[in-house]
């Protein structure tokens, strides 16, 4: 199973962005899938996550109400909408797959992506 991210890029602060994720060499829509986040000198933190159907979504405290996660089954592709960016949400955005039936945020991963980063300038 393979998972490439893009759309990262250096955006000023109160900015979107849109980052994606395509999951390949597996069945998509059996994976609850989500973004984890890594800034300098950091560890990786949970930010959101969303369950095989899209049905439910879990977001950590930092970024509920400025973040939104979906996801495109047919086309296997997992999105982070990014809005009200502030200069702390700069890091290395990683998607995840979490393999299993249950949804249990944040997800165990199973799988990870090689990350894109995001930078917002203040």
């Amino acid at each position: 199973v393979q998972l490439q991210a893009s759309g990262g890029g250096l955006v000023q602060a109160g900015g979107s962005l849109r980052v994606s994720c395509i999951v390949s060499g597996g069945t998509f829509s059996g994976y609850h899938m989500g973004w984890s986040r890594q800034a300098a000198g950091k560890d990786r933190e949970f930010v959101p996550a969303i369950n095989w159907s899209g049905g439910s979504k879990t977001y950590a405290d930092s970024v509920k109400g400025r973040f939104t996660i979906s996801r495109d089954n047919a086309k296997n592709t997992v999105y982070l909408q990014m809005n009200s960016l502030e200069p702390e949400d700069t890091a290395v955005y990683y998607c995840a797959a979490a393999r299993g039936i249950r949804y249990t945020p944040p997800p165990t991963y199973d799988y990870w992506g090689q990350g894109t980063l995001v930078t917002v300038s203040s």
